[in-house]
Formats: structure tokens, sequence, C-alpha cells
């Protein structure tokens, strides 16, 4: 029965719904973190494009992404299509994105030209990605239309960020067995084991955050989790440089784990989103949600695309060339191929689960259509907004800059000094620092829980 407060728009969810909204996060993620962990990898050591391509291609489509995203944003907040403003385009665009996902790593593409196998990579890629914008902007839209309430907003973005984490888990350990398996070569258990365990202390964390934010506070529990990750990087750079990784595996295991806590930040930004809407509202009586969750998409985006360029080229500079190098997985086109297409397939089903376990209640269109120029003039004015996207741009930097490279560090002592410097920059230093700035940024951060209940209760009050 619906209190008098949820008639307000402070609704209580029940765990079907949460799980049912989380799903949508855990099926993005099989595609997401393939083409983040592992696109790079296939283009360089599969299909043996040259690495500055790589880096070129990766930035240009997220520099696309950019422009895309906006567009997205903008036409979903001027519509709304009858099975839901943001549900429908979980259908709508969860059906191209699996087709695309499953033909990004062809198994032919490795016999074709060196010229076509970049037209090849360029469209594929390209493709995929905004098909990508067209399911992601509208789900994480879904959020903000489910809830007022900011503790029931707190506990769907836990539940969401869980089931995120079970797909990156799924997928960085997932991957390199899937691989193993088909190609019929030795798992390596140890490298699958480094390369997904640092999200295990989402497992633990996320479901505790009520109980953690009550105590800390939620810039505390930011500082906390950052100082934890940031000890992890040194002590994996440490050990690298200084001693045998495989003789500590079992100290390298336990780093890993504390640097998965400090990126799990990156996972906690997404519940700052509803907020930076809720303040767009109170000040424009507009509820732009779809437009602020494209703008959080270009800046995670940015994140992701940085690491992705700089990576491969500033490896290159350094002097360990991946597409020369000797591969850290299997490179037979046919298993890449494979569990791509798993991984597509199982996604799409979670994305059917998540259009029936969502209901939005809070989602308006406006009376005029939203131009681009009060879009920028929005980011202009909220300066939360912008404080919450450079969040975004350099935790997701952190996140995904060492992604790639996770692969090698198990093997560090089979590679010459100068590529072990290599994996250690971007596997330990760059995430460290850009760790410190992140708690820079939060301290910046102006929106308490207490504030946000008073600018709820005045937008209700309107009527």
């Amino acid at each position: 029965m619906s209190t008098s407060n949820e008639t307000k728009g402070f609704y209580k969810l029940s765990w079907l719904q949460r799980i049912g909204y989380g799903s949508g996060d855990l099926a993005q993620n099989l595609i997401f973190q393939t083409v983040a962990c592992y696109l790079m990898l296939y283009l360089t050591t599969v299909l043996k494009i040259n690495p500055a391509f790589v880096s070129g291609l990766i930035l240009s489509v997220r520099l696309i992404d950019c422009f895309w995203s906006p567009v997205v944003g903008r036409y979903i907040d001027n519509r709304n299509p009858k099975l839901g403003k943001y549900r429908a385009y979980l259908l709508y665009g969860g059906i191209p994105l699996t087709v695309a996902a499953c033909l990004l790593m062809l198994p032919q593409a490795a016999t074709w030209s060196p010229s076509v196998k970049l037209i090849y990579a360029t469209v594929s890629y390209t493709v995929l990605s905004m098909i990508y914008s067209v399911v992601n902007i509208p789900y994480g839209s879904i959020m903000a239309s489910m809830t007022r309430d900011n503790d029931e907003v707190l506990k769907l973005t836990s539940t969401r960020m869980v089931c995120a984490n079970i797909g990156q888990i799924v997928v960085q350990a997932g991957f390199p067995i899937g691989l193993a398996m088909v190609a019929h070569t030795m798992i390596d258990w140890n490298q699958a084991l480094f390369m997904a365990i640092g999200t295990i202390p989402a497992f633990v964390i996320l479901p505790s955050l009520p109980m953690l934010k009550s105590w800390l506070g939620k810039k505390g529990l930011y500082y906390l989790l950052l100082t934890i990750g940031f000890v992890g990087f040194v002590i994996l750079f440490t050990i690298g440089k200084f001693f045998d990784v495989a003789e500590l595996n079992t100290l390298v295991q336990t780093a890993k784990v504390m640097t998965g806590v400090g990126l799990l930040v990156g996972s906690l930004m997404w519940a700052l989103v509803p907020e930076v809407i809720t303040e767009a509202e109170y000040r424009t009586g507009n509820r732009p949600a779809a437009t602020v969750n494209a703008l959080a998409g270009v800046a995670f985006k940015a994140g992701f695309s940085i690491a992705g360029w700089i990576t491969p080229l500033v490896m290159g500079m350094i002097g360990f060339d991946l597409a020369s190098e000797e591969s850290a997985l299997p490179i037979d086109p046919t298993a890449w191929f494979t569990v791509t297409c798993v991984f597509a397939i199982v996604g799409f089903v979670l994305l059917l689960y998540c259009f029936t376990g969502c209901k939005e209640r809070i989602a308006t269109t406006p009376e005029k259509p939203v131009t681009y120029g009060e879009m920028f003039a929005e980011f202009k004015a909220n300066k939360c907004l912008q404080l919450v996207l450079s969040i975004f741009v350099t935790v997701f930097l952190a996140s995904f800059i060492s992604a790639p490279v996770n692969a090698y560090y198990t093997h560090l002592a089979e590679y010459s000094v100068t590529a072990q410097n290599a994996i250690l920059v971007f596997t330990c230093i760059i995430p460290a620092v850009l760790l410190i700035i992140v708690g820079g940024l939060i301290y910046k951060y102006p929106l308490t829980d207490e504030r946000l209940d008073e600018i709820n209760k005045e937008i209700e009050a309107r009527g």
C-alpha cells in the first residue's frame, strides 16, 4: 500500500524491481567490458593492426560519441514512446546492439588484407559504439524516473553496481578462460584471477553502502575507498619493480583487491547523477534525465577513450609494441568470435528481463523540445554537473588505462626491462596519481543529503 510520501514521488522499491533494473547493467557490461578490456588486444594481436592506428581509432570513435550522445539524449528527452519513455529503448536498441557485438570480431577478418582490416575495424567499432549509446543513455535515465527517495536511489545504485560488477568479473575472468577453452590451450588461472579479482570488493562494499554511508558520510566513504586503492597500486608497483611477481602471487592478488576498492568509486559516481538531475529540475522546472545521463555517458566514455588512445600509443613509444610482442592471450580468431557472441546473446536476454522489471513513475516530457543551446546552457549553469563529469572522466580513466595491460602483469618477468617499465607505468603509477585527483574533485562537490532532501520537498510542493 502506498504511503503519502510515495504519492509525492518518494517511492519505495521492491528487491524484484531493483534486481530487474540492475540486470540491464549486467547485460551492457557483458559487451562494454569486452570492448574495454579486450578489443585493443584483439585488434593488435589477432588482426595485427598497428597500435598507433588502434589508438587513433579508439579516440576518433569516442570523439564521434561526444557529439552523438547529446543527440540521443535530446531525442529521448523530447519523446514519450508507448512502451516507456526510457524502457522502450532497451528493446529498440537491444537487438541491433547484439548483432553489432557479434559482428565486432568476425573470424574471417584475420585473413583479409591490411587495408580491409582497417576499414572493418573502423566501421564495426563505430557502429557498435553508436548503438550502445542508444541503450545506455535511456537505461541510466530509468533510475531517476523510479523514485526521488535518496535512500532508495542509493539502494538502487548499489544493486545496479553489483550487477555491473558481476558482468565485469564474468568478462574479465571468463574471456581469457573462454578463449583458452575454445582454442584448446592451457588455462592460465593466475592471469584470469588477476584480471577479475579487483571486482570482488564490489560484492562486499556495495550491499553495505547504506550502512557505510551512515557511519562515514558520503565523502568520508569515498576518501576511505580511494586511500585503500592508492596503497594497493603502490604495493603492485613495488612487487613488480623489485621482486618476482610469481613468487608473491598471494600478495599480488591481495593488492589487486585493494586497487579494486579504490576504483569502486567509479561505480558510486552513478549515484550522483540523479542528484544532479534533481538539482537541474529545482532550478529550471524541467527534469532532463536523458540529457544529463548523455553528458555523464560522454564523460564516462571520455575516460575510457583517453585510456584506449594513450595506452597503445605511449606503450609503443616506450618500446613495448603490442602487435609485435608475444601475446598474453590465445590469438585464435574463432575463439574470440565465439566468446564475444556468447556474451552478446546472454546480454540481450538480460535486457529483456530489465525491460519487464522496471517501472517508470517520474518521467516528464518538456512542453517544447529541448534545444542544443539549452543543453549547453544547462552544462554551463550546473556546477554540480561539471564536477561530476570531471570525476567521471578521471576515475574511469584510472579504471580503463590499465585494463588491457593487466593480462601482461602476471607474466612480467618474461618481458624486457623496457616492457616491464611500460607495464608498471600503466598498471600502477598512472592509476594511483589519478585516484589522488579524484579525491580532490570529490572534496569540491557541494550537494549534501540534507540539501537534496530540501530540494526534493520543494519540488514536490510546487505540484
